[in-house]
């Protein structure tokens, strides 16, 4: 069942993160800094991962981008507190609405991997 056809409780039983993860915030042995407590749910399997380096150490498949239209899905998971994000609210916020945990900014340079970001306006 995708996460934002539950009953609107933002907080799930926190899923298992897969991947090369170093401690409990989800932070893992490419992205360890104290602002790294982001895992997100890659569309293509399913399965959350702190970044798409985990992502590809550990499956076969070809990883796919959540497109717009999909930015409603509760796909991203603070660390922290274990609260789910919908893409697009992710994408607006620089930490945790729930407890107010820090996201690392830097992950912006990374969402044309996980993101199928729409092409700028002119």
């Amino acid at each position: 069942m995708r996460h934002d056809e539950r009953a609107g409780d933002q907080r799930m039983e926190r899923p298992h993160v897969y991947g090369a993860v170093v401690d409990d915030a989800t932070r893992c042995v490419h992205y360890n800094g104290p602002t790294d407590i982001v895992a997100i749910e890659f569309r293509c399997c399913e399965r959350f991962y702190p970044c798409f380096q985990c992502h590809a150490d550990a499956e076969t498949h070809p990883l796919e981008r959540w497109a717009p239209e999909q930015w409603s899905e509760r796909a991203i998971l603070c660390g922290a507190c274990g609260h789910a994000l919908a893409i697009d609210e992710y994408r607006s916020v620089s930490g945790c609405p729930s407890c107010g945990a820090a996201f690392n900014d830097g992950c912006r340079l990374h969402a044309h991997l996980y993101f199928q970001v729409p092409p700028p306006t002119a």
